[in-house]
Order: structure tokens, then sequence, then C-alpha cells
């Protein structure tokens, strides 16, 4: 809960501006006070009453229009902040506060505030790539204030590429993190895999499985939001990149377990991803036609991740999943004894409410040490904060973090 924060909303003007009142309904569901400020521009783009009855609290558009209290409106906004937010933040005002151009409300109560300052870019990928865009943002950036990473995708104008405003529930949670003082990751590299591989057969076709990531990207945007550093591999998905965490793209299993091997300077290894086990034996260079009632494929071991880098693994914590459909937890033991993991993380995708490409799961985590818990069902986000907190426990008992 955000219960006596006092938070202002700078919104310029781009096409996003409508995500901004999204923004300001969960602040305020988490009990925060929320303070608008508008552009000239974003006016055209959204109506200044819709953030009036979002927020509760008078809408600033004109820094010479009549002032609604005898406070200097732009002072007492800027001394009230306990965080200030921009979003979504154009190439425009991001220039403008880079040199201290203050010639509206918005750059002007920037100016004058001491709170820390969050920006939230929103434009098209070109613009956000110009060098002259991104020479800005480092020099904001060197001088303390704090970017949100916009998201990748399909933009307004048509064009594909970073440039998304991140979402808005994203967005929320950077500013809750920045509230939680208890942030027990601080400092600690995480290394998360995610989502399903692809192993091709032709042009065409490949073999993969039903994973969906999910569960791997709830690990690692609550390991960020807890203060880690995190690096997250994933294979194919339509998910998008936890704000702060840095994405390295695979398709096969091969490609997995190089990117793993090349990032192993970390303390955590959480191995949620669902590598194909076999491989075709042949690539057909070209797509294989239909023709006899059968074809026969022959198959071949794909490496095994967690076996492979087991000589690899040093001080590392590493944590893997079982995800079965028979005999979890012999499955699972065994798994957790051959490739030398502190606990693993298991479940049956057959049991309803748990399993690939849902929203909630059912665990069960067994520990090298012979404990085990079970859990009903939760929501993914959920299960990440329990599997978390058990990664918590194992680095202070490696004095990794303080108790």
């Amino acid at each position: 809960m955000l219960t006596g924060k006092n938070i202002v909303i700078g919104v310029s003007g781009g096409i996003a501006a409508y995500k901004a009142a999204d923004i300001v309904s969960r602040l305020k569901k988490l009990n925060a006070s929320v303070y608008v400020i508008m552009t000239k521009g974003s006016t055209e783009f959204i109506k200044p009453l819709t953030f009036q009855s979002l927020s509760q609290n008078y809408v600033v558009t004109d820094m010479f229009e009549d002032p609604k209290t005898w406070d200097v409106e732009h002072i007492a906004l800027a001394k009230r902040a306990d965080l200030f937010l921009i979003a979504p933040a154009t190439a425009n005002i991001i220039g403008k506060i880079a040199n201290g151009i203050a010639d509206d409300m918005l750059t002007t109560t920037v100016m004058a505030t001491e709170a820390p300052v969050f920006i939230a870019p929103a434009m098209n990928t070109k613009m956000y790539e110009n060098v002259i865009v991104q020479e800005n943002i480092a020099k904001l950036a060197k001088r303390g204030y704090h970017f949100i990473d916009p998201a990748a995708g399909r933009l307004a104008c048509g064009d594909v590429g970073a440039g998304k405003l991140a979402a808005p529930e994203d967005i929320v949670d950077v500013i809750k993190a920045h509230f939680t003082e208890n942030r027990p990751l601080e400092g600690v590299r995480i290394m998360v895999t995610a989502g399903p591989t692809r192993e091709p057969v032709d042009p065409v076709r490949y073999i993969t499985n039903h994973s969906s990531g999910k569960m791997g990207y709830a690990i690692a945007k609550q390991a960020q939001l807890l203060g880690a550093e995190v690096i997250l591999i994933s294979g194919p998905t339509h998910l998008e990149t936890p704000n702060g965490v840095k994405r390295i793209d695979i398709v096969t299993t091969s490609d997995m377990l190089e990117a793993v091997q090349a990032n192993m300077a970390v303390d955590v290894i959480i191995k949620a991803a669902a590598p194909s086990d076999y491989k075709p034996m042949q690539y057909q260079n070209q797509k294989i036609k239909k023709g006899s009632e059968s074809i026969d494929m022959k198959l071949v071991k794909n490496p095994d991740i967690l076996k492979s880098i087991v000589p690899l693994v040093k001080d590392q914590i590493v944590v893997g999943f079982a995800a079965e459909t028979q005999n979890v937890e012999g499955y699972a033991m065994q798994k957790l004894q051959e490739k030398k993991l502190d606990f693993i993380v298991a479940n049956d995708v057959t049991a309803e409410g748990a399993g690939f490409d849902k929203d909630t799961n059912i665990v069960t985590i067994f520990e090298a040490n012979g404990t085990k818990s079970s859990y009903e069902c939760l929501r993914k986000d959920v299960v990440a904060g329990i599997i978390l907190d058990k990664v918590i426990e194992y680095l202070k008992k490696q004095q990794t973090i303080k108790e």
C-alpha cells in the first residue's frame, strides 16, 4: 500500500497518454494521493476531467491560468511530491528536462522538485533510438533520474520495436518497489530461464512444448522488484520483458545451454524453462512434402542443461523445476539428487489450476536437506514470491546477504 504517499504524475503529449489514466487508477487503489500535471499536447489525447475524476484532485494544465489556491502552484506540487512520475514521456519533454528548459507547468515543477523523478519514455522506435534522445536519457540518468524502459512491440504508427510505454502495472510495481524499504536481494545477481525451446525439423516446422514462460517471467519480475540484478534467458514467448530485467532470447536447447554457460557469473540460477529433451537427428533443408501415410523421424537427445553446468557451479544456489504427469515426487527427487540442486519446484501439469500457460500453479518444493513443502493453487506471482523467499533463506545461510 502507498498510504500517505504523494505522487505527482506528469502526462506529456503522446498517444500513450490514455494509459496514464490506468496508472492513476492503480495508484489510487493503493491509497496514494495523486496529483496530475498535463502538458498542452497531452490534452489533445485525453481530457483533464478524466484525471480529475480518477485522482480526485484538480488537474493542472496551464502555467498561467488563475490559481486555485494561494500557493505558488508548481512550487507547492514540487514540495508535496514524494515521487514524481512522467508517463508517457515524449522525446520533447525528455529533451527539455535534460537541457534545463522550463517553459510549462510540467517542466517547471520537475525543475523545482527534490523528489525522485521516474521517467517512462514512449515514442516511435526510431525516435527512441535516435542518438540525441539516447544522449539526453544518459545525461538525466547520470544526474539521478530514474528511467522505466519502454516495451517492444507494435506501435501506434505501425512500426514494430522498442518505444511502447511500459505496462501500467509494471510502472506501478516500480513505484511500489521504490517505497519498499525491504529489498533483500539488493546486489544479488540472479539468472532465470523461462519458456520453451524449438527444435527445427525443416524450414517451416519445429518440435516444441506447451510452456508459456509465465512462471519464469513471474520469478524474474519479482526478483527485480526485490532488488536483484536479473538476467532472463527466454525461449520464444509472447510475454513482455519485466521492467529492469536483462533478457536474452534463444530458440533451441543448445542455444539456451550456451547462454546459461556464458552467464554463470551469478549468485543464483533458477531453471524454470522447459527445454526440449530431443531434436531431429537430421534437419531437412526443404519442406517435407505430404506423401505417404506415415513418416519415420529419428530423434536424438539434446544436452541436459542442468547436468551440463554441474561442473561449473561453485557457490551458486541452483533451483530446478520438474513438470510431471505422474510419480511427481519420485521424479522430482531423482532430478534433485542427480543434478545436485539446492531445491526443486515440482508440479503435476495435468492438475486443474496447474501446468503450462495458466496464471496459477500448484507446487511442492523438495529440498536437498529432505524438507518438503506443498502449496495449494496460487497465482504464479505468489508462487514466485514463495520460491524467492526460499532463495533468500539459502543466501542468508551462505552469508551472501545479511540477516
